[in-house]
C-alpha cells in the first residue's frame, strides 16, 4: 500500500498550486486500490480542504504513515520528515546556494529526493512541468504591460480571472495595434506564448520577412535552433552539437532588435549560452523593444537587464536605456524599456496549471511508483539513504 500525502506549501512567498486536484484523487484511489491519497490541511491552496473532503480525500496534520510527500516548492528544512519519499521542485541541481542547507538536510534525514524537473525519458525530454502555463501567463503578462505602457488598450491581470477560460474570453474585445513581437524558445514554455498569441489572431511571420517588412496589423515571429544560434566558425546550427557544446555558438538575436515592439523570452539558458543581447546594446541608436516578458527570468541571464524576479502584484519594473538603471515603468517613451520578470508565473493561474500538472502526474509517474523498479524514478532522484546517487554525485561539494 502506497500512502501519497499532498503536503502543504510552506515558502514565504505563498504558491497556490497542488500536486494533484481533488478530483484527480478521487480518480486515482479509484484506478489504483493500493494507493491512498490524504492532504495536509492548508489555508493558501487554490483547492480549498473542503473541496478535497467533497471528493472522500482524508485532510490531516499528522503525515507521519504516508510513504510519499508531494508539494510544489522547496519544503523548508525543518519541516522535513526523515526516511520518507519526497517529490518536489527542490532546485538544487544547479547547486543553487540558496537551497545547500536544503541540500544537505534531505541527506542528513536520509530523504529519497525525487526532483519533478528531473523526471525525463531517456532523451532528456522532461515529463512534468508547469511550462505551458509559464508561457501562457508570459505571454499575457508581456501584452498586458505593452497596453499598460502606451494606452492603446487594456487587460485584466491574469490572477485577477478565476480561470485561463475567463481570460480567453477577455480577449474577445481587445483589437491589438500593429506590434511586432518576437519570441525565443521551445517546447512547452514556447507552446502556451504561441497559444495566447493565436487567441489574439496574432499573425506569425517568418524571421527573414519579420527584418525586412513592416505591418498594418499585429505580428510575431518564433526564433529558436538556427534563426537564434549559429557556430562561430562556420555560421551553422546543429542541435545536438548546440547541446553539447553551447559556447562554441553565438547568438543571432541582435538583428532583431531593431524591429521587435516586444520580445517574449521563453528559451532555457545556462552560464556557457550567449545571451540574447549584452547590456550595453540598449543603449544602441536604432534599440525598438520596449517591453520585455523574459518567461525564463533567469537574473543577469538571457536577458541581461533581467535585475531580478519581481512579483506577482507587482510584476515589472523599468530599466532606462541610458543609464541601464531601474525605474518606474509603464512610461509612455522610448527611453525607458518595461522588463516584466516573475519566476512564479503559473501560480497566476493555479487551478489550470495544477489541472495540466496532474493529469500528466497520474498518467506518466504514477504508474512507476507501483513498479518494482523504475528507471523514470532513478533518473530523477537526487538523494536517498542518506547520500547522493550516482548521476548527481557531482553535487558532494555542495550537500556534504
Amino acid at each position: 500500500m502506497i500512502c501519497i500525502g499532498l503536503i502543504r506549501e510552506r515558502k514565504k512567498q505563498s504558491d497556490y498550486r497542488v500536486a494533484l486536484t481533488p478530483k484527480q484523487c478521487a480518480y486515482i484511489q479509484t484506478k489504483y486500490p493500493t494507493i491512498k491519497i490524504v492532504a495536509e490541511p492548508s489555508p493558501d491552496r487554490c483547492f480549498s480542504d473542503d473541496e478535497y473532503r467533497a471528493e472522500g480525500i482524508e485532510i490531516t496534520g499528522d503525515l507521519t504513515n504516508c510513504n510519499v510527500l508531494m508539494g510544489i516548492k522547496e519544503v523548508p528544512a525543518d519541516a522535513l520528515i526523515a526516511d520518507k519519499t519526497y517529490f518536489f521542485f527542490s532546485h538544487t541541481k544547479k547547486k543553487q546556494p540558496y537551497n545547500q542547507g536544503l541540500m544537505r538536510t534531505l541527506i542528513t534525514k536520509h530523504i529519497r529526493m525525487i526532483d519533478y524537473e528531473c523526471l525525463t525519458y531517456t532523451d532528456e525530454q522532461r515529463i512534468l512541468g508547469f511550462g505551458l502555463y509559464a508561457g501562457i501567463v508570459g505571454a499575457h503578462n508581456g501584452l498586458l504591460t505593452y497596453g499598460k505602457k502606451t494606452g492603446q488598450y487594456k487587460l485584466p491581470a491574469a490572477h485577477e480571472v478565476k480561470s485561463y477560460e475567463e481570460l480567453i474570453s477577455a480577449y474577445e474585445h481587445i483589437k491589438l495595434p500593429n506590434i511586432k513581437i518576437a519570441m525565443t524558445g521551445s517546447g512547452k514554455v514556447a507552446s502556451g506564448v504561441l497559444d495566447v498569441l493565436t487567441q489574439l489572431d496574432i499573425e506569425a511571420v517568418e524571421p527573414a520577412d519579420f527584418l525586412t517588412h513592416q505591418y498594418e496589423y499585429p505580428v510575431f515571429t518564433h526564433l529558436k535552433g538556427a534563426s537564434l544560434y549559429a557556430r562561430k566558425d562556420n555560421d551553422l546550427f546543429h542541435r545536438d552539437d548546440f547541446h553539447a557544446h553551447p559556447e562554441a555558438y553565438k547568438c543571432l538575436f541582435s538583428s532583431y532588435v531593431n524591429q521587435a515592439d516586444v520580445l517574449m523570452n521563453g528559451i532555457y539558458w545556462e552560464q556557457k549560452i550567449a545571451r540574447l543581447f549584452e547590456k550595453e546594446d540598449i543603449k544602441r541608436n536604432d534599440w525598438r523593444i520596449n517591453v520585455i516578458a523574459d518567461i525564463t527570468c533567469d537574473t543577469d541571464g538571457s536577458v541581461p537587464i533581467n535585475l531580478g524576479a519581481a512579483t506577482i502584484a507587482d510584476p515589472v519594473y523599468g530599466i532606462e536605456r541610458a543609464t541601464i538603471q531601474r525605474t518606474t515603468p509603464f512610461q509612455n517613451t522610448k527611453s525607458v524599456i518595461d522588463v516584466m520578470a516573475v519566476d512564479t508565473l503559473p501560480n497566476e493561474l493555479p487551478r489550470d496549471a495544477s489541472q495540466y500538472f496532474g493529469v500528466h502526474l497520474e498518467k506518466y509517474i504514477l504508474p512507476e511508483l507501483l513498479k518494482d523498479t523504475s528507471d523514470i524514478l532513478e533518473r530523477a532522484t537526487i538523494c536517498e539513504n542518506g547520500k547522493l546517487t550516482k548521476k548527481y554525485a557531482y553535487l558532494s561539494d555542495y550537500a556534504l
